[in-house]
């Protein structure tokens, strides 16, 4: 294959349809953007398998999704790794990119750097949230941590919260081309059984870890058959057919699926991206008053905020801050209301 062909699938989330077996899906190719993620922050390999996972799950997870604005990843543990939290922003107008951010917070000191990374979060749940913007009520959806892995738990969750068969079959980690330094690459493939044309009558507890549903507790007859026999060939996937380069997704859709007659649709590229800005934070302390902000004041009297996800860092006059500030955000002083 030649370079154009293998750069030209990278950062991309191809979907598809397999029009024998009334299933969709996604095939995500994470590399470049995934590096830009992680090279944000200085984490431990434990943290950037978690991160890595989360990152490459939003990426699918979103671009299913008929979204105007944000969808977001959260989970939450009680373990050495408290916090994964990863967002996706929707296509801004027609062939613009998505954007990808992700975070996490975990205790240093209480990780054990050998043990599986799914275990370093301990108890705790898998949550997602889309914000459709302005206007709307954001809708939250949340499962326990449960299944071995965050794609477990992702299947999970459409199985509890929106009772849709899903599969995620995913590889990620740090590679080397020949000619090119280390960096990461992430691939993967999700399967969506597509919704029923008539509600079935599903158990109250399914067949899962904690009475959690399956996604082969949801369809039984011809539907269910036809997602074992297309899980069945997902299983035979390989991890470097997953992460690329060398195979096409294309290519990898015919290997797999050729006899479920595979459509692939437009794909969507996905980029790093941070909405974060200095007016931003100003809006988040604009409900503190003069004594909050002061609270907030370093010795060198300037308030400081740091980005979670990018990095970026903020300076700020306090005086400028808060619903009592007498100066305006470029210094001059506020004119009072009342004159």
């Amino acid at each position: 294959m030649s370079k154009l062909s293998q750069i030209a699938w990278d950062d991309t989330v191809l979907p598809f349809q397999l029009d024998r077996s009334d299933i969709r899906g996604r095939v995500a190719r994470l590399d470049g953007v995934l590096e830009e993620v992680l090279s944000q922050h200085d984490y431990p390999r434990v943290v950037e398998m978690l991160v890595a996972e989360v990152a490459l799950l939003t990426a699918m997870i979103g671009q299913t999704i008929k979204l105007r604005w944000k969808l977001s990843i959260q989970v939450r543990g009680n373990g050495p790794i408290r916090i994964i939290a990863t967002d996706y922003y929707a296509p801004t107008a027609d062939g613009a990119p998505a954007r990808i951010r992700g975070w996490a917070s975990y205790d240093a000191e209480a990780l054990d750097h050998g043990a599986d990374p799914f275990s370093q979060i301990g108890h705790g749940y898998f949550a997602i949230l889309i914000d459709q913007g302005q206007d709307t009520t954001p809708y939250q959806g949340i499962t326990p941590l449960a299944g071995g892995s965050l794609s477990a738990c992702a299947e999970a969750y459409f199985a509890q919260s929106e009772q849709l068969a899903t599969r995620f079959e995913l590889s990620f980690g740090r590679s080397i081309l020949p000619g090119q330094g280390e960096s990461w690459r992430a691939g993967g493939v999700m399967l969506q059984h597509m919704p029923p044309a008539s509600p079935l009558h599903i158990a109250s507890e399914g067949s899962g870890d904690e009475g959690l549903l399956n996604p082969e507790d949801l369809l039984d007859g011809e539907e269910g058959e036809n997602w074992v026999r297309a899980n069945v060939l997902l299983d035979t996937v390989e991890d470097m057919e997953l992460i690329g380069p060398t195979v096409q997704p294309t290519d990898l859709l015919v290997r797999l699926f050729h006899e479920e007659r595979p459509r692939v649709f437009d794909p969507q590229r996905v980029e790093f991206g941070c909405t974060c800005s200095a007016e931003r934070v100003r809006n988040s302390l604009s409900i503190y008053s003069a004594r909050d902000i002061a609270t907030m004041t370093t010795d060198d009297g300037k308030v400081t905020a740091d980005c979670q996800f990018c990095g970026a860092h903020y300076q700020f006059d306090p005086e400028t801050l808060g619903f009592e500030a007498v100066k305006a955000p470029d210094g001059t002083p506020r004119e009072d209301d009342n004159d």
